[in-house]
């Protein structure tokens, strides 16, 4: 028996329909993944099933007596008391008796019998609270915040943004609920609780909804794949790959289906614009046909155009960026990094992996030179031009315009050595006009990143940082930002916890492995886990016995093949053979007795495609020495 049924959904804000005739049904023990474009509706969709958010018209039809779970985007600025505490506030009236029978001091009731100061009042909530299940809520609670190994009596007004939204899965978890609706689940979270999230949530065994851009996650979870498109719902019965490859042939299915529909109108619109012909009596049905079909061109949505990102790139830096050299970095008494040294040169991409609150910002404002370290040295190579992605998005001001805050004074960018009008810049981040004339305080977290992505890219760089740029973004304009860095000349230090995104990036990391310790790995977060040993490696204690030092990063930073590298570098081979294919066939076509008496428009064009084929056969030639000098 279903769960949840969608009827013919509707929901509208403003003009435009969020969601459009919808129809979905949840089966028990599904694990669905929904996705979409930032701003399609993920979240009012999940808002509709969890009963928040009314459909302006259609059916939501729930199984008798479900509960429905659920983890918001954002985290609540009301959140007190212990961790405990905090779980009885977010499950309602049940979580406020065992609330009040937790200050009262008590226990559940033992074979003794209760021991409270008020007695009477202890007795009344033992009773409420047996008849709700609720002992049943403090068991699974107390058990989820073991595994979750959250420190049960501190005081959560304390914690991160990452241990609340935990605090939350906790209280959502403990009401056993039939369906669990998480929104961005991995936000702010450490790879530690990612893997633990996604473990648990494998063998729970329940039913889930989700919203994510964890690629990793996806494929480990997802049953189901459910994408919102133009405020129409698509659903693949499938894993994450299987729906990529079937969701592009619907596409490509679409675009064909409208390449031979505009043709026909176009057709039809030249018939009538033959002038009276056109409207004699007989030809009224054909007059009637074309209105039709320019009513369905007129309600056809196109999809929204891709995010066309590029990276100016600066003049060339030295080849040695920065050189760290026994680094020691203490704060409020705790040590964030000990004794550690590595170098880092041009073209290298790397990086920093840690859980959260290890240092991993503060490991790269030491390496930039925004933080003087207690002991060690720091040296920068030359000409080095940097960008900071910041993750708190410090560099937006929030009541000023999308437009403002890219370009204050003036309407005209320089990009790249031309001008570009800011607005047009900005459509291509997917800003239209109303958009970038409005403050930034009510952008979406998606549009956030973007604006920011924006800002930095307006200028010229050969050293770039990116402080969690994932956050938010959706998957498409996730790949985007990783092919753009892969073609990136310049250096990259990269700190995030998406660890497909680490996958494909880097060429090497730096890891808090301990408190203060930091070591250097070849290759992305898979490597990591491949490379990194039992215990701290032998020549890292050679090295600390022989300079008294407790540990420290290899002097250089390793480097490997990326996972997009690997997949270049196999894909090359291929490549070279086609092209010398072609290149042959050109030989033969010129070395036909016939050749030169063709038109001299066919002879150019043919020398013309011989001289690209044998420029596209040197660059791939030079890129494969390239790849196999990396990959050693």
């Amino acid at each position: 028996m279903a769960l949840i049924t969608l009827r013919d959904v509707c929901v509208s804000f403003g003009m435009q329909p969020l969601l459009d005739g919808v129809d979905l049904t949840v089966q028990p023990g599904e694990r669905i993944c929904l996705m979409g474009r930032n701003g399609v509706g993920k979240t009012t969709l999940m808002d509709v099933i969890a009963g928040r958010v009314a459909p302006d018209s259609g059916e939501v039809m729930r199984s008798q007596g479900i509960i429905v779970g659920g983890l918001a985007q954002q985290v609540p600025e009301t959140m007190h008391g212990t961790v405990l505490d905090a779980i009885f506030q977010a499950i309602g009236s049940r979580g406020e008796h065992l609330a009040a029978y937790r200050q009262l001091g008590g226990t559940r009731p033992t074979a003794d019998g209760p021991q409270s100061v008020d007695e009477q009042k202890r007795v009344a909530l033992q009773q409420a609270i047996d008849e709700e299940g609720g002992w049943e809520i403090q068991q699974r609670a107390e058990r989820i915040i073991s595994q979750m190994q959250l420190p049960v009596d501190a005081p959560v007004d304390s914690f991160s943004a990452g241990m609340k939204r935990q605090v939350l899965l906790a209280a959502s978890l403990a009401v056993a609920p039939d369906i669990l609706l998480l929104d961005e689940p991995t936000n702010h979270l450490d790879m530690r609780a990612i893997e633990w999230l996604e473990t648990f949530l494998l063998r729970w065994g329940g039913t889930l909804m989700m919203i994510t851009h964890d690629r990793m996650m996806i494929r480990r979870l997802a049953t189901r794949i459910l994408e919102i498109d133009r405020s129409g719902l698509y659903s693949w019965d499938c894993g994450y790959d299987t729906y990529l490859q079937r969701n592009q042939d619907r596409l490509e299915s679409e675009e064909k289906d409208n390449r031979r529909f505009d043709k026909k109108l176009s057709a039809e619109e030249a018939w009538i614009r033959q002038g009276i012909k056109a409207r004699r009596t007989r030809n009224e049905g054909r007059v009637r046909a074309l209105e039709q079909l320019r009513e369905i061109r007129r309600g056809r949505r196109d999809r929204t155009g891709r995010v066309r990102m590029s990276l100016d790139m600066a003049g060339q830096s030295g080849k040695r960026v920065v050189e760290a050299t026994d680094l020691t970095f203490c704060f409020d008494a705790k040590i964030i990094v000990e004794n550690f040294s590595c170098t880092i040169m041009r073209g290298d991409r790397i990086g920093i992996l840690g859980p959260n609150g290890a240092g991993k910002t503060t490991l790269v404002r030491l390496l930039l030179g925004e933080l003087e370290a207690d002991r060690g040295q720091i040296k920068h190579g030359t000409n080095l031009e940097v960008c900071y992605f910041d993750q708190l998005r410090g560099q937006l001001d929030e009541d000023r315009t999308v437009q403002q805050n890219l370009s204050p004074d003036s309407d005209m960018l320089d990009i790249g050595g031309r001008q570009r009008h800011v607005i047009g810049y900005l459509k291509d981040f997917l800003f239209s006009p109303e958009r970038a004339r409005t403050p930034v305080r009510v952008l979406s977290g998606g549009e956030k990143n973007r604006l920011l992505l924006a800002k930095l890219f307006a200028r010229p760089a050969n050293v770039l940082v990116l402080d969690e740029p994932t956050n938010d973004l959706d998957v498409e304009t996730l790949e985007l930002l990783e092919e753009l860095l892969l073609d990136y000349a310049g250096t990259v230090l990269l700190v995030s916890h998406d660890r497909a995104f680490i996958n494909n990036v880097v060429t090497s990391t730096l890891v808090f492995e301990a408190p203060g310790r930091v070591e250097a790995y070849a290759g992305g977060y898979d490597d990591w886990l491949d490379q990194r040993p039992g215990e701290e490696p032998l020549r890292t204690k050679k090295a600390a016995a022989k300079n008294g030092r407790k540990s420290t990063a290899p002097v250089a930073v390793p480097k490997k093949l990326g996972y997009m590298q690997q997949r270049e570098l196999d894909g090359l081979p291929g490549r070279i053979e086609a092209l010398e294919s072609r290149q042959e066939a050109l030989f033969g076509i010129m070395s036909e007795e016939d050749f030169y008496r063709q038109d001299g428009q066919r002879i150019a064009a043919v020398k013309q495609e011989l001289a690209d084929v044998e420029q596209e056969l040197e660059k791939a030639f030079a890129r494969w020495e390239e790849l196999e000098s990396i990959n050693g």
